[in-house]
């Protein structure tokens, strides 16, 4: 026995030792915030980093270039291992640190050649564009020369060492941002995916037009698709291609003028909606320097300001969501494999090969086929490549990968507007994503603009980029875009307000073709109904705004479902109490209550009853929300009710029964999870905001220490927002999808404007930056960034100079 307390012991103390040696390990690859770096360029003064109590940097240079630099030398400090993966994701390069299982993702992005594309645009930029650029990665390099800390401790983990940063991998980073918030291609594939399953008018229904248009008509080519989407295995496509973000997922911005203000000048709100991520997508900057002074979120990897104010404007965006992509049907040439048939005839595929490396495997050879509307991205999947047989591959077109995108252009430039007109003149060379961007300015002016470079579709074109089209008829080529000037915009109103939030901002009389996939206009609605709520307005009613958490959703679809009668005799004696919850209920999603988790899993369940028999496979790829759907389903619009019978047992089920049963599976499911005092359950408890990190989030005994968790309010539909993926049956109510920053800008005082973002200013997790942004972030609360020295050196952590050799 004392032998074996004795090896205890030991064991005990080697594990101990092991532990302290990686802690102070990763603690030593905490960034130097004070004192001086020589670093290996010329600077016409020192460039300083000062940090405030919050970690956020305010960088003082001589001029913008330099200012750039500095930028650079404080992401790479702060967000190392984050850019060093967002540019091995664009670049197709994860497989050589993750191995096979990341090779489908790389494969895909080889095939649209991001990186490619983005070293293309380099060259269609302006040459002080080029400048800045420059100028950021020889900051990100100079603290990789110079660095005197451990690299973070990924690097370690997967023994990599990071490569010198370059301009295309900036560049890079913001094509992928284009992607994520594009997603039209899947819906085109889904619909064709679907032909082998459902009539035409089946297809239409499930993707409903935007409440109060007309209905959306599909062109008649069910045999066509029926005929491609067995040819090519539409539904393994499907699971072979990155998933993109859900149906109305996005952001909300307002803007107000002085009329309509305390304070007599413009306020201006903006919480962009994206993926939760360990650390934020975000890191807020104040960068200053002589005719400069911009203040706001930037993007590690990328310089300059994206979102915030430059002293005289300030602006926030909202993804518009317009149709910029495009799937085409080609037929292979029938005489030659190798080429394929246009309008004018026969043409080559343009070929090229990429070497893909794999962690621990042999390198894979991608041959990439390209036709004259852009990438096959048919041949991605394996199967679909075997059956060259059946004549056809499927083809993608998107605007982002134009060699003369010029979005970095009007990035750069956000810093120097100082008015309506400078406003829009940056903005026409923005390419993508088109952004709906509100505007406010200190003389008091208010506007909004939707730049972006939008395909014209033909008259003639019946797809109007709703499924793939045939890619040897002309009728279904882009014809060019839309003018600049004809793009949606306004300038002070005379309602003295602007709102969008993902919902559709043109008329029926709009000449232009956008898209036909708007959000849900739940959260713009919303918005509106609170801003006409109070005369005037303040920055502490917009946090109440921002916070909101009434769901119009609810409100829409809670009364169909009550209006069935309860089961019978159901498994559960709970649903009495549950019904009587419901029937008090007035929608919030409140962190603190039951009613919003009992909703949400009686919705979940519902869409499960309705849909899957008809969606077969294809079901969980396409279990999203869809309100709208549903509520025509439940409310009979049009027949629809017939959704609720069972096609795959032919049992004649009615609505009214499945939502009964709806409740008592989703009772059941909850008690599964939460046991079975309902007095307990909380929404927040299980809507908690799940902060992925890549990768240590698929990793258990890791994920505690870099995945950022905290319980949260809000729902899909809700200002405050926090989309769940119900299609997840180990986390279906996790909040995946938020706010992944809050700003509101005082027009009066800019330096009284507040953020916060989702988890904070540092990637390591180790530092007490790491993770402190995300309770009060939760609780909607934010915090100060001043441009005036006397407010922001008040506790500052660190001031670092970096110093010319």
């Amino acid at each position: 026995m004392r032998w074996l307390l004795r090896l205890l012991v030991i064991l005990l103390v080697i594990v101990g030792a092991a532990a302290a040696v990686v802690y102070f390990y990763a603690r030593s690859s905490l960034p130097e915030v004070d004192g001086q770096i020589a670093v290996e360029r010329s600077l016409q003064m020192p460039v300083e980093i000062l940090r405030d109590r919050y970690a956020v940097p305010h960088i003082r240079a001589a001029d913008r270039n330099e200012a750039a630099f500095g930028l650079g030398f404080a992401h790479a400090q702060d967000r190392l291992w984050q850019m060093e993966v967002n540019r091995r994701i664009a670049a197709g390069r994860l497989a050589e640190i993750f191995g096979e299982k990341a090779l489908n993702t790389d494969k895909f992005l080889r095939t649209l050649g991001i990186h490619r594309k983005a070293v293309a645009a380099f060259s269609a930029l302006q040459p002080e564009t080029q400048a800045y650029l420059q100028a950021y990665a020889d900051g990100v390099n100079a603290f990789l020369k110079s660095r005197s800390s451990a690299l973070p401790v990924e690097f370690t983990i997967f023994d990599v060492e990071p490569e010198p940063w370059t301009p295309a991998d900036s560049l890079g980073w913001l094509k992928m941002m284009a992607w994520d918030l594009s997603g039209n291609w899947y819906s085109e594939l889904a619909r064709l995916a679907l032909a082998q399953r459902l009539s035409k008018r089946q297809i239409e229904e499930f993707y409903p037009p935007y409440p109060g248009d007309a209905p959306i008509a599909l062109a008649a080519n069910s045999d066509l698709y029926a005929k491609v989407a067995r040819a090519l295995d539409a539904e393994a496509l499907m699971r072979a291609l990155p998933e993109p973000p859900p149906e109305g997922l996005g952001s909300n911005n307002w803007v107000v003028n002085g009329k309509r203000t305390v304070t007599g000048a413009p306020l201006l709100a903006n919480d962009p909606h994206l993926g939760l991520t360990s650390p934020s997508i975000w890191y807020f900057t104040h960068m200053s320097y002589p005719g400069g002074d911009a203040v706001g979120a930037t993007l590690p990897g990328i310089p300059g300001i994206i979102l915030g104010h430059n002293g005289h404007v300030a602006w926030g965006f909202t993804n518009t969501g317009p149709d910029t992509q495009d799937l085409f049907i080609e037929r292979i040439d029938p005489n030659d494999p190798t080429r394929y048939l246009t309008p004018d005839g026969s043409a080559a595929f343009i070929e090229r090969q990429e070497v893909i490396k794999v962690r621990g495997e042999p390198d894979v050879i991608l041959t990439v086929r390209e036709t004259r509307h852009g990438p096959v991205i048919s041949d991605v999947h394996d199967g679909a490549r075997r059956l060259l047989h059946d004549g056809y591959v499927l083809s993608f077109a998107w605007t982002a990968l134009r060699d003369d995108d010029t979005t970095a252009d009007a990035l750069a430039g956000l810093d120097r507007m100082t008015d309506w007109n400078s406003f829009v003149a940056n903005f026409r060379r923005f390419v993508t994503p088109q952004q709906n961007i509100v505007y406010a300015d200190t003389a008091g002016n208010i506007g909004f603009l939707a730049p972006g470079l939008i395909p014209i579709r033909k008259p003639e074109n019946d797809m109007k980029g709703l499924a793939p089209a045939p890619g040897w008829d002309a009728r279904y080529d882009w014809d060019g875009f839309i003018p600049f000037d004809r793009l949606p915009q306004a300038y002070n109103p005379a309602n003295g307000m602007i709102v969008t939030a993902n919902n559709k901002i043109v008329p029926d009389s709009y000449p232009y073709f956008l898209t036909s996939e708007w959000a849900e206009p739940y959260r713009a609605q919303r918005i509106e109904q609170l801003l006409r709520e109070r005369p005037v307005h303040s920055v502490e009613s917009f946090k109440q705004i921002q916070g909101d958490l009434t769901s119009l959703m609810v409100a829409d679809l809670l009364p169909l479902m009550l209006a069935a009668p309860p089961k019978a005799q159901p498994a559960n004696p709970e649903l009495p109490t549950a019904l009587a919850l419901l029937g008090r209920w007035d929608g919030t999603m409140a962190a603190s209550r039951a009613e919003p988790l009992i909703f949400e899993a009686w919705y979940r369940e519902l869409t499960r009853l309705i849909l899957a028999d008809e969606l077969g496979e294809s079901f969980h790829r396409l279990w999203r929300f869809r309100p709208v759907l549903i509520k025509n389903i439940l409310s009979n619009t049009g027949g629809q009710a017939r959704w609720c019978a069972n096609v795959a047992t032919g049992a004649a089920t009615t609505c009214a029964g499945l939502i009964a049963d709806a409740l008592d599976r989703a009772l059941g499911d909850l008690k599964a999870r939460y046991g079975s005092d309902m007095a307990r359950w909380r929404w927040g408890d299980a809507h908690y905001a799940k902060a992925t990190h890549r990768p240590f989030s698929n990793v258990p005994v890791l994920r505690r220490l870099f995945e950022v968790r905290v319980p949260t309010p809000g729902g899909a539909f809700t200002i405050d927002v926090g989309r769940n993926d119900i299609s997840d049956d180990a986390e279906p109510f996790a909040n995946r999808h938020a706010p992944s920053l809050r700003a509101i800008y005082d027009l009066a005082d800019l330096n009284r404007s507040q953020f916060i973002d989702s988890t904070g200013q540092s990637g390591h997790p180790l530092s007490s930056f790491y993770r402190n942004f995300a309770a009060p972030w939760a609780a909607v609360q934010y915090i100060p960034i001043s441009t005036r020295p006397a407010d922001y050196e008040r506790g500052a952590v660190g001031l670092l100079r970096l110093v010319g050799r």
